[in-house]
């Protein structure tokens, strides 16, 4: 690139320098900056670092100075703060759908809009949390796909695959590609879902996108179904158990006092209780779920803080499930 074309893209390249190199604790000074611009082919003077900068403040980025021995330059305004950063990496680090590799990668990108100093700190201070991670490298492809085809309103295909006993890919279907109107993304319980529905069923289902290989969007349009009317991406986490699809109940439920922000986790802070007459430090609530065989196992978590009192078919096959498990002891 020739000197004067890289002299038009002072300001930016200054701009991104003092972004990478600067921060409140490790400002800039004029020399600094104006061996940095050498590095990009782009000369600099005291005059015009001093003038570039003002221009850059004047056009709302926000460059503060301090007077050492010579001026020294730092930016404040960054899109993100360390605070927003932290959590960022906290959530990429724990996600157990983001592979090893590119958790690490992404890690790095995070970390990077802090600045070179606080990167490093950032970087060094991330907790890895016990979460299992998974080996598809080709989530950003399946989630990319999955994002263009719902905006496009078109079609997905796909194989769609488990694990067996020796750790090898085992695809569903003898392998025969899954043809899906996809609804939306869902991350949930540190997974990463598609909801969707087939032409042949029009019912939702969810599919892991960790376990989605091959995903390509295609010409055909979705087909429009009823399942989707009213359809809530918020709800729908909330109602599917581990995004475990089962039929939808409005069910009321008995729990004991110490257990009610379990409850507020899981259902939201606007869940509404009354206050059990009949037995000391309980409520009742309801809550519209999809009853599967996860709904019963987190109600069996809870142990006898909470009770399933209707409907009756619910508490019917609530008892069911756990005899059959006392069953196999």
């Amino acid at each position: 690139m020739s000197m004067a074309k890289n002299q038009k893209m002072k300001l930016l390249v200054l701009l991104d320098t003092l972004r990478m190199y600067s921060d409140e604790d490790n400002p800039m000074s004029t020399n600094e900056i104006i061996d940095r611009l050498a590095e990009k082919g782009i000369e600099a003077t005291r005059k015009a670092v001093y003038e570039d900068v003002r221009e850059l403040n004047a056009f709302g980025y926000e460059v503060l100075s301090t007077r050492a021995k010579s001026n020294m330059y730092y930016v404040v305004d960054r899109k993100f703060d360390e605070a927003e950063l932290r959590i960022l990496l906290d959530a990429v680090a724990s996600a157990s759908f983001i592979s090893e590799k590119k958790t690490k990668e992404l890690t790095e990108k995070i970390a990077s809009l802090a600045g070179a100093y606080k990167a490093q700190v950032l970087k060094k201070n991330v907790v890895y949390s016990d979460a299992v991670k998974h080996s598809n490298e080709k989530v950003y492809y399946a989630v990319d796909a999955v994002d263009k085809a719902i905006a496009e309103k078109k079609k997905i295909e796909f194989k769609y695959f488990d694990l067996d006993a020796r750790g090898q890919r085992k695809y569903r279907k003898d392998g025969e590609k899954y043809v899906v109107n996809p609804v939306s993304l869902i991350f949930n319980e540190n997974k990463y879902y598609m909801t969707g529905y087939n032409d042949k069923y029009l019912n939702l289902a969810n599919y892991r996108i960790d376990k989605m290989d091959g995903v390509k969007v295609t010409d055909e349009d979705i087909t429009e179904a009823d399942c989707v009317k009213d359809f809530n991406a918020n709800k729908h986490r909330k109602q599917a158990f581990s995004m475990y699809i089962g039929e939808l109940q409005k069910v009321t439920f008995l729990v004991r006092e110490s257990k009610l922000n379990v409850i507020y986790d899981r259902f939201g802070e606007d869940t509404k209780f009354t206050r059990n007459m009949r037995e000391p430090n309980t409520y009742s609530f309801k809550a519209t779920v999809q009853v599967s065989p996860s709904f019963f196992a987190w109600c069996a978590s809870l142990g006898t803080d909470l009770e399933i009192a209707a409907p009756e078919q619910v508490v019917f096959d609530y008892k069911k499930f756990l005899s059959d498990i006392l069953e196999r002891y």
